[in-house]
């Protein structure tokens, strides 16, 4: 049996909030079986809890954030999409601001973090999200059309295609497919960071956003090229990065995938949308459990060794 996992060891680390600009340290301790990923605000005078919820999310312009009433946890993909990576089911995450620091700008950091606080199983199954009948959400018309499905698959795997009219993206890839039964969640996406034009720094900055981002924690372009002096990661990173963004939009759907997801530019608005449009339709999707030996679970278990 597939069991449930957490780490075996308090881990933290100091940061600076990507939108934010605020220096945070985040702590991350072990939980019990079946208590899923909560985020805690520790700054404040009451801690606030905020389950890692799809139906918790109350904003995603730029981000995915949690919300409970008027206090927020913001930018909590990349954490979700390396605990997704790791199969991690159930953390503890103390936050000193409300806002996930960006450390590199990809889950790269939070891999290691995690990896060196080791991972441990719990006794108790772990239980899959399995997609029985696809589901798909869409904006727009013609060519600014964007969209996001989900649909059955015998594992997890994911396709994404972006279109950003840009010199230095189009050069790249613009579409990628990986399928974790074969692919490395950390050699193959963990690393990508997230991305920004310099033209728009003052603009989101004015509006709130950005005012943590820089050349240590995002790739930048001006109207040409890259500005990073040591250029892209992988050949991909740009649409690399946005599928990081969609495992860790996903997770906050409460249990890893059995699907394949499919989408075209989209974002955590999409994704957001994708995933409670998924849980209100029950007959959409069914929890299962899954023994080693069964085939589809490779794509749970090829990498996910305890360190």
């Amino acid at each position: 049996m597939l069991r449930q996992r957490t780490i075996a060891k308090t881990v933290r680390t100091k940061g600076v909030g990507l939108h934010s600009g605020r220096r945070v340290e985040i702590t991350m301790r072990p939980a019990a079986p079946n208590t899923g990923i909560v985020f805690h605000r520790i700054d404040l005078p009451e801690v606030v809890d905020f389950p890692a919820r799809a139906d918790q999310v109350g904003g995603t312009r730029m981000a995915s954030v949690l919300q409970q009433g008027s206090l927020q946890v913001s930018t909590v993909e990349h954490l979700m999409s390396a605990l997704a990576g790791l199969g991690i089911d159930n953390l503890h995450i103390d936050l000193t601001a409300e806002e996930v620091p960006i450390m590199d700008g990809s889950a790269g950091t939070f891999v290691y973090l995690l990896r060196s606080a080791g991972l441990e199983e719990q006794d108790a199954p772990k239980r899959f999200l399995r997609v029985l009948k696809p589901v798909e959400v869409s904006e727009g018309e013609g060519k600014d059309k964007k969209w996001a499905r989900l649909e059955p698959y015998d594992g997890f795997a994911l396709r994404f295609s972006i279109d950003f009219h840009h010199p230095a993206i189009n050069a790249t890839a613009n579409f990628a497919e990986v399928d974790f039964a074969k692919d490395s969640y950390v050699k193959t996406i963990a690393r990508a960071r997230t991305f920004g034009f310099a033209s728009e720094v003052e603009a989101m900055r004015a509006a709130g956003l950005a005012r943590g981002g820089s050349l240590d924690n995002a790739i930048v372009l001006d109207e040409f090229r890259v500005l990073n002096s040591d250029g892209l990661r992988y050949e991909d990173e740009f649409v690399k990065h946005k599928i990081l963004d969609a495992i860790g939009d996903l997770y906050l759907i409460g249990h890893p995938l059995v699907a394949r997801y499919v989408a075209n530019k989209s974002g955590h608005g999409l994704n957001n949308q994708l995933a409670r449009a998924l849980l209100a339709d029950q007959e959409s999707w069914e929890l299962v459990t899954y023994d080693k030996a069964e085939p589809v679970a490779a794509a749970f278990s090829h990498e996910w060794k305890l360190v």
